[in-house]
């Protein structure tokens, strides 16, 4: 029974990012951590009121969704010589059907035929050869694929929209081209895209079409499906999850030599990870590329971090400064070609969440003024027409793009729908419900302790 509520829990390891919550601690990557098809398990253990409870286990590092990937084994638990070689067994058997080197020498042969010989399996998401039409003879496909269309392969292929696995909510072209033109302003040239394959695109695009554009990058992203389009110099199947790359060492030095071009400078890194990742093993990841990239050659990297673009709801800030404290918000809102909120241009509630969280110095964001933003001098960045400067503050407070107001009793600016709540001793939405209500321990009744620390039990 407690091997089956623990993996009920492995379901939901979002808890995890809430260390002092009851619910679930993330531990990390183990050194002899177990392996799923997704690469090494991550390592969890129950919590209750911020102690641990209970066995540790491992869980798949990509999946929250147990119906996408159910690995589930205790850390204290021997496992035989059979169960062991049925799940290499199994752990091959669930890797892609072709490798990513059989996929370029396929796309190869596919752009030598004529247009009308090119088909995309809709199924089975696959560019197709003539000879295997026969095989896929009662799938959908799309017919007639132009060279165009295979530059353009986020747009050919399905988004994966599970919301517990990859969540590809992709860029819509405003935000895109919007990040291009701030990497090229700021004078970046090598651009390691984690999870972002719309920027990949818009970059090789570029790339193949204009002589005198400088810019490459490098797509690691968990989606193989992108093998088909792109060499193994231009993408690496890799989760963001646990920093495992599935070609090995030779897709790590992909990404090394990648990172070390020109000694290292000009390199900027732009992750996008999916809004219900674990912040704690993302931040694990993202630091493991920082190190392979201060490990460059160049002479006073020593106190230098590697330039990153972190994407994120603003709602995750706590918890991204808490893993990396030089990094800061910027209110330029991101938003999303096919998530039905994240949308430019709507307001109030329906406004994207969604920011670029950054180490480089703020005032260097500029951020583009035809869209509402303004340059504030005493906080020395851009910011959102609607966030006012508080003086009492001595910053720009507002989160969400409307005008925050000072709360004096909470001693910080608030939400303009929150008022302050005597009972709670904080602001609240004016309907909540108040957590110290006057209602007694749930054990005896009485008021002024909790049913946890209720002398009768003791």
């Amino acid at each position: 029974n407690m091997a089956a509520s623990a993996e009920g829990d492995a379901e939901g390891w979002c808890a995890a990012e809430r260390p002092g919550a009851g619910g679930l601690a993330l531990l990390g990557l183990a050194p002899s951590a177990p392996s799923c098809p997704h690469g090494p398990a991550l390592l969890f253990v129950k919590t209750s009121q911020g102690k641990e409870e209970g066995r540790r286990f491992y869980a798949c590092s990509a999946c929250r969704d147990r119906r996408d990937c159910n690995f589930f084994q205790w850390e204290d638990e021997k496992v035989s010589e059979a169960r062991l070689a049925a799940r290499e067994e199994y752990n091959r058997n669930h890797q892609p059907s072709f490798t990513h080197r059989q996929n370029v020498e396929r796309y190869e042969n596919f752009v030598l035929l004529p247009l009308s010989k090119r088909r995309f399996c809709q199924e089975c998401q696959q560019l197709l050869l003539p000879s295997e039409w026969e095989k896929h003879s009662d799938h959908q496909f799309l017919c007639d694929i132009s060279t165009a269309q295979l530059k353009s392969p986020s747009q050919l292929l399905y988004p994966l929209e599970n919301k517990k696995t990859n969540a590809q909510y992709l860029f819509a072209d405003r935000s895109c081209q919007f990040l291009l033109d701030l990497i090229i302003d700021l004078g970046f040239r090598q651009v390691l895209c984690v999870g972002t394959p719309r920027l990949h695109e818009k970059i090789q695009s570029k790339a193949s079409q204009e002589d005198d554009f400088r810019v490459r990058s490098l797509l690691l992203d968990i989606d193989f499906r992108y093998s088909q389009f792109y060499t193994e110099d231009e993408f690496c199947h890799y989760n963001m999850f646990n920093h495992y790359f599935f070609g090995g060492e030779a897709s790590r030095e992909t990404c090394r030599k990648f990172l070390y071009q020109d000694n290292g400078e000009r390199v900027i890194m732009v992750t996008d990870p999916p809004f219900g990742g674990l912040v704690g093993a993302l931040a694990s990841s993202f630091k493991k590329l920082m190190s392979m990239w201060k490990k460059t050659e160049k002479e006073g990297h020593n106190n230098q971090e590697m330039p990153v673009f972190w994407i994120f709801p603003y709602f995750f800030e706590s918890r991204i400064l808490d893993y990396f404290p030089s990094f800061s918000m910027m209110d330029y809102q991101v938003d999303y070609d096919n998530h039905a909120l994240y949308k430019y241009g709507k307001t109030g509630r329906r406004q994207s969440p969604v920011r670029i969280f950054t180490n480089l110095t703020p005032s260097m964001i500029v951020l583009p003024v035809e869209e509402g933003y303004r340059f504030c001098a005493i906080c020395q960045r851009y910011v959102s027409s609607g966030n006012q400067h508080c003086e009492i503050c001595n910053s720009c407070t507002s989160k969400d793009g409307r005008r925050w107001k000072h709360c004096v009793l909470c001693k910080k600016c608030v939400k303009p729908s929150w008022f302050h709540c005597n009972n709670c001793n904080c602001c609240a939405l004016q309907n909540h419900t108040c957590e110290k209500t006057d209602a007694g321990c749930f054990v005896c009744g009485k008021a002024g302790h909790k049913r946890s620390t209720c002398p009768s039990l003791s």
